[in-house]
């Protein structure tokens, strides 16, 4: 699954430390979510569809064709 946490959290102005505080995950989580390598919960995806004000699917979406998409 591919998602756009890491351009949100630069949009933000924040580093993975900081999200992760705000989110109540360690930083590991938070890397490993924006490298694709872990899909957050639904709890936690919830979460952080709250923190940025956006729907779970302008966040998280399926991979297509195995590439790496880029919305927005």
């Amino acid at each position: 699954m591919n998602n756009l946490v890491e351009k949100l959290r630069k949009d933000k102005g924040l580093n993975q430390e900081e999200l992760s505080k705000a989110l109540k995950v360690s930083r590991q989580t938070i890397s490993a979510i924006e490298n694709g390598k872990y899909n957050p919960s639904l709890d936690l995806a919830f979460t952080i569809s709250d923190f940025f004000g956006l729907k779970i699917e302008e966040i998280f979406f399926p991979n297509k064709g195995g590439k790496k998409n880029e919305k927005k």
